[in-house]
């Protein structure tokens, strides 16, 4: 079978463009083979495709494919442990097939979700650091900067389901911020370029924060502190206000001088989407959809394989809420 897949043409230093990217035919032969119906973006992606990549994985090299996690329907299968017309889910990235050991796809169950998309979310992530990192509980105050991003706008309504008292997010936008607000269930929410956030989390949390889910650093991670009660927890996720630096500015060193003087916790942390952190995000997740507690938000975008780089790179423009993914046509 002859697939058109995405590489790599060139680790990238500084701002992503379109010539980052090329589109190329392989031949994809295997166990199993697999259509690909839907697949995932992420912001961590950009890292990826880094010569000086910080993330504790092989970054893409230029000529091989790029993307991760997948959606698609088996059309071949010689295992007894897939058939065909089959859904599963495999980390085989930007391309229109696939094929490999089935060992290396994880079937779905189709009525688990009301929408295939939502097994591409960044769950895993938003449930492990707000429940296990942050350890969110009954009468938490808690601040998500980045709130409308994949990341942010599950770690919000995780910390309702998990019995946060209040819950406060900061957008891109005051569109974004409405969102959070009359569609998500956060309790307050502020567009970031619309004043000082130091001002924002004092008018929205008078007594303090007790957590902080920090997605974006800089002048956000400096007003969070400022808002923090002593002995505050910050798990500490991402700094997409300097995603485009070089490796030491994408990942500054917080100010821990300034936390340690509030007794506050910080606690940096990746999520590796092992099988049990994907297993308790999906119980978790399931049981407050089918409860009608939980939102899940997404943005779902229709076209070609050749159209999911441009997508990749509005997403980093911030043009989309929740999680993205693109389906194929």
């Amino acid at each position: 079978m002859i697939t058109r897949e995405i590489r790599l043409t060139a680790q990238i230093a500084g701002v992503p463009t379109p010539d980052h990217f090329t589109v190329a035919e392989a031949e994809v032969d295997g166990e199993v083979l697999v259509r690909t119906d839907q697949v995932g973006l992420a912001a961590t992606y950009l890292e990826l495709m880094r010569a000086d990549c910080t993330i504790p994985v092989p970054a893409w090299q230029p000529g091989q494919r790029v993307g991760m996690a997948a959606i698609g329907t088996v059309i071949r299968s010689d295992s007894p442990d897939l058939e065909v017309g089959d859904l599963v889910q495999s980390m085989t990235g930007w391309s229109q097939y696939s094929a490999g050991p089935a060992g290396s796809y994880l079937k779905l169950d189709r009525d688990l979700f009301a929408d295939p998309g939502y097994h591409l979310g960044q769950g895993p992530t938003a449930y492990y650091g707000m429940a296990d990192v942050a350890a969110v509980g009954e009468g938490d105050v808690v601040f998500v900067s980045g709130a409308a991003g994949g990341v942010g706008s599950l770690a919000g309504q995780i910390a309702k389901c998990l019995g946060a008292a209040r819950v406060i997010g900061s957008a891109g936008s005051a569109a974004k911020a409405d969102y959070l607000v009359n569609e998500l269930g956060f309790d307050a929410a502020f567009d970031y370029h619309d004043g000082p956030a130091a001002q924002r989390l004092k008018e929205f949390a008078p007594e303090g924060i007790s957590v902080c889910f920090d997605i974006v650093g800089g002048e956000q991670y400096d007003a969070a502190l400022q808002a923090a009660r002593p002995g505050a927890r910050f798990a500490l996720c991402g700094s997409l206000s300097s995603q485009l630096g070089d490796a030491s500015e994408r990942f500054p060193q917080p100010d821990r001088t300034a936390a340690e003087a509030k007794g506050i916790e910080l606690l940096p942390f990746s999520c590796h989407h092992t099988p049990d952190q994907i297993a308790a995000w999906r119980e978790h997740f399931s049981t407050w959809l089918s409860q009608g507690r939980f939102v899940y938000p997404q943005t779902v975008l229709e076209g070609r394989i050749e159209d999911v780089p441009q997508a990749f790179l509005s997403l980093l423009q911030g043009s989309y809420r929740g999680n993205v993914s693109v389906r194929l046509a």
